[in-house]
């Protein structure tokens, strides 16, 4: 392999595999591992400014996603795919034999068609990458962020090589300096929303995290909860609440029900998450139809804006199975009918569309505990 071809493929895979950047966060927040630079931190930038990668299937044909359920090669003599070998009569004494040699040859023949697909596949994409400008390049690059793997650039390498002409060998290696170009300023901007992120989340749990650095849930200050709400919504009103933002609380939250150590972090996670809810849902309210006052959408509203510890104190009053007057019946109504505003309003598969969903959601989980204790107290 040429210099060229030998650097390219190592960068690349010194990208894949071989950093590890600990932050030393004062809020003991979790280490991230960039190592994996090409599958966490380029996911969120694109997707705020390249959203088509989440059609999950680039422009090339190439699958970044694969099912969880994997056959493996050597089954498939088994379950009668090479029907041409199954046919031959055999005696007893060699079948054992037969049957090793015909699962290998079933193995090589697949693995060879996959690694063949897989190359024609790369191929097609550096050939629309060499043919694209400059604009359609980075928007190919940004699409197909999980495709610039080291067999990608063992592949290019592999063909800067083979090339016949000097020309075409030159636009070989002016391609690859180019996508590298580009794909460090993707992770270097992408860091920078990494970071702006955590500094955001450190600024919103400041309140509730003590002197000594210890995260204690509830917080022992009482004004802690309000602090941490005053700080979210500022940070809201700038603009600073984006998928980025979620997306880095989503990470520490699952690093910690993960780890399981830190029952208060988690908690306090699950807060942050719970106020931009409550925030964002409450902008809009559906609880007037002209001069009419829809009592159940009110009722609604009432719920979201309340902190979750207020929610069974709310539907024991205002249930008619309690001491209210809405029914169960309506109050599911209008939570089905806002989730489907809700979906309709944000972006499919977003983080915030996940936590908006999950916050009406856990508001219907808890009026369903509260009519099956009340009803069940009836009887």
């Amino acid at each position: 392999m040429t210099p060229f071809g030998v650097r390219h493929a190592f960068e690349i895979s010194k990208l894949s595999h071989g950093r590890v950047d600990k932050r030393n966060l004062k809020l003991k927040f979790y280490s991230y591992n960039y190592s994996a630079i090409l599958v966490i931190p380029i996911l969120f930038f694109s997707a705020i400014f390249c959203p088509n990668i989440f059609h999950w299937e680039m422009a090339t044909g190439i699958s970044f996603f694969h099912s969880t359920s994997f056959v493996h090669p050597l089954c498939l003599c088994r379950r009668g795919i090479s029907e041409k070998i199954v046919r031959m009569k055999l005696n007893s004494s060699s079948f054992a034999g037969w049957r090793q040699r015909t699962t290998l040859i079933c193995a090589v023949k697949k693995d060879a068609e996959k690694s063949f697909q897989r190359t024609l596949e790369v191929d097609r994409l550096i050939d629309m990458l060499r043919d694209a400008n400059d604009k359609e390049l980075q928007q190919l690059v940004a699409e197909n962020v999980f495709a610039f793997n080291e067999d990608f650039w063992i592949r290019l390498a592999a063909k800067t090589e083979t090339c016949k002409s000097e020309d075409d060998k030159k636009d070989y290696e002016e391609l690859a300096t180019v996508l590298m170009g580009v794909v460090d300023r993707l992770v270097h901007k992408t860091n920078e929303r990494i970071d702006s992120a955590t500094d955001v989340l450190k600024a919103i749990l400041k309140p509730a995290v003590d002197e000594d650095e210890e995260v204690t849930w509830p917080p022992r200050d009482p004004e802690a909860l309000i602090l941490m709400q005053k700080e979210l919504h500022q940070r809201e009103q700038e603009g600073h609440l984006d998928e980025s933002f979620l997306s880095e609380v989503n990470a520490q939250l699952r690093q910690a029900k993960e780890d399981g150590d830190k029952p208060g972090f988690e908690a306090m996670l699950q807060k942050v998450l719970q106020l931009y809810a409550s925030r964002v849902l409450s902008k809009r309210s559906y609880a007037k139809k002209g001069d009419e006052i829809l009592k159940a959408e009110q009722f609604l509203e009432t719920l979201i804006q309340a902190p979750e510890t207020e929610w069974n104190r709310l539907l024991i009053n205002g249930l008619n199975i309690g001491k209210g007057n809405i029914s169960t019946e309506e109050l599911y109504a209008v939570i089905k009918k806002r989730m489907e505003r809700t979906l309709i309003r944000t972006e499919g598969g977003s983080y915030q569309q996940r936590v908006l969903i999950e916050y009406l959601k856990g508001i219907q989980s808890r009026a369903e505990e509260v009519e099956k204790a009340l009803k069940g107290g009836t009887q």
